[in-house]
């Protein structure tokens, strides 16, 4: 299983300026914060389950511009219908990464159907997802990697995680009006 942040920082390290970064609720978006702010991140603060629709919804709207969803299991599961949207609708430019503890670290640690027989890439293939894949291991980082930020889409990432306590890195704004403004003042320049 790997570490969360070392995950997502490796994810983004040396990234262009024109991917849009979209993290989902709770730790995911600490996790992204943690690897630096940027005009191009959108951040999810308390909407559970609408991370992937709004990804969607920027990656119809800017085709020109790779999007990353980088969200949990939790959320995604709050959401599963998405998937079958997204994989019909085909966008090549998005890409979901899923950080996947098994559990909902935010509320409690309560595991989530993905520590039982529930697997999410099977379901993103079965929607009809271009690519997918499922990692848990150092050495397979570099291949979601590229295919986060390479491959055409729609694209799927299951990454096995292990569950830690880390402390929270807050975007810089909590603001929804200036958070959006700022992200599409960004994404459409």
């Amino acid at each position: 299983m790997l570490k969360r942040r070392p995950l997502v920082e490796k994810l983004f390290e040396g990234r262009p300026d024109d991917l849009l970064v979209v993290s989902g609720l709770g730790s995911p978006t600490w996790d992204v914060s943690a690897a630096g702010d940027h005009a191009g991140n959108f951040h999810f603060i308390g909407a559970m389950g609408q991370a992937a629709p709004f990804s969607l919804g920027v990656a119809i709207a800017q085709p020109e511009k790779r999007v990353v969803l980088v969200t949990g299991d939790g959320e995604l599961l709050m959401s599963l219908g998405v998937l079958a949207t997204i994989g019909n609708r085909a966008p090549d430019n998005l890409a979901l990464v899923v950080l996947d503890n098994e559990t909902y670290a935010e509320t409690g640690g309560q595991p989530t159907a993905t520590a039982g027989k529930t697997d999410l890439e099977a379901i993103a293939r079965a929607c009809g997802f271009e690519s997918t894949i499922k990692i848990s291991e150092e050495q397979e980082v570099e291949a979601l990697r590229k295919l986060v930020t390479e491959c055409p889409g729609p694209v799927f990432a299951n990454v096995k995680i292990q569950v830690e306590k880390l402390p929270h890195v807050f975007p810089p704004s909590f603001d929804g009006v200036t958070a959006i403004n700022r992200f599409k003042k960004h994404a459409i320049c």
